[in-house]
């Protein structure tokens, strides 16, 4: 069984690649740190498959952690503490798993990769 996990990222905010990278990589392993251990391992030993999606603003962040969380999945909902180039508190990004392929693609499948 596949599996996989997402990081939906704000394209309002138009981060820098840098900036975007850290948040992205701080919503995988924040994410990944909240599953479960065995779904993780699974996860890992397929490759640790992570696809970056956008979204328009914070407001359909906030509907696509609902959606997720309504399923079961696990969700890191990304704040930034504002010492580069954003404000103190602004949420950037969200991660999505990793679980089952199938099960994530209920909440993103019909977003746009980044």
């Amino acid at each position: 069984m596949p599996y996989k996990q997402v990081i939906l990222v704000r394209e309002d905010l138009k981060l820098p690649k840098g900036k975007l990278s850290a948040q992205v990589a701080h919503a995988s392993v924040d994410t990944a740190l909240k599953s479960d251990k065995k779904i993780v391992d699974l996860w890992k030993k397929e490759g640790a498959k992570k696809v970056v999606l956008k979204v328009k603003g914070e407001k359909e962040l906030f509907k696509y952690k609902e959606m997720a969380e309504d399923i079961g999945l696990k969700t890191s909902l990304i704040t930034d503490a504002g010492r580069t180039v954003l404000e103190p508190g602004t949420i950037t990004c969200l991660g999505i798993g990793p679980d089952l392929e199938e099960k994530i693609d209920k909440v993103s499948g019909k977003l746009k990769m980044l």
